[in-house]
């Protein structure tokens, strides 16, 4: 995995979720350090074609990092296979749902199927459940995600409290795993959420036309998402 994929202290990173290439290009060019594949018409973690997916890697090639959901797999059975699907792909990251209740032996073979690169992402409205990082670090996990399930407009701090948030990214970084926080966020969030340290801050509807993520990407908006981030950088810099 390269080097650079790794969070700099400075700054959390910008994670823009993308439905297709030319959406990537765009979150690529205006200056976002992740683009995240994911079908927004598909609810939180709705997993877009591999082809797709293929095709932003091509686009975006190494100039930035990439991500893709491997989707919500209803049945443990499926879950490695979805997942080795989306690696397959060629991205630096995958991102599945984890679920209470799921065994240890399916998580560690979802694991192994995109070794070293498996985000895992717990959602906000099941509450926090910091007992679940320790066994996605032991599963070989890379990271984890808050995100939210329902985007009816409630964002990721009507579900959590600003220390619950800070308790999730801590723990994070105590079991070895990069962390991101997501759910309906919007740029006034960045300074916020950045206070807690996490390794990156993701971004869908906020950043489309309109406020909806079933819109296109405005590249307006994504643009003061970039300069947001980059804003911290200079003030964390002084």
């Amino acid at each position: 995995m390269r080097p650079d994929l790794e969070p700099k202290p400075i700054r959390p990173r910008l994670l823009v979720s993308v439905r297709d290439a030319d959406e990537a290009a765009l979150a690529c060019a205006s200056g976002a350090d992740l683009v995240d594949a994911k079908d927004p018409e598909n609810g939180a973690l709705g997993a877009l074609p591999v082809e797709i997916v293929r095709g932003i890697v091509a686009r975006v090639g190494a100039r930035v990092a990439t991500s893709a959901v491997a989707g919500e797999p209803d049945e443990e059975a499926s879950l490695a296979g979805c997942v080795a699907a989306m690696a397959d792909t060629g991205v630096d990251y995958v991102k599945v749902a984890v679920w209470p209740g799921q065994s240890d032996a399916a998580l560690q073979a979802a694991a192994e199927a995109a070794s070293g690169r498996l985000i895992g992402v717990l959602f906000a409205e099941d509450g926090l459940a910091l007992d679940a990082l320790a066994r996605l670090s032991a599963a070989g996990f890379r990271g984890a995600m808050i995100d939210t399930r329902g985007k009816t407009g409630r964002r990721l701090g009507d579900w959590l409290a600003s220390d619950h948030l800070a308790a999730f990214v801590a723990t994070c970084r105590t079991h070895g795993l990069l962390s991101g926080l997501a759910g309906s966020l919007s740029v006034d969030d960045v300074s916020t959420l950045a206070a807690h340290e996490p390794g990156y801050l993701g971004f869908r509807g906020g950043l489309c036309r309109d406020g909806d993520r079933r819109n296109a990407l405005d590249p307006v908006r994504v643009s003061a998402a970039v300069e947001a981030f980059r804003a911290l950088g200079r003030r964390d810099a002084a």
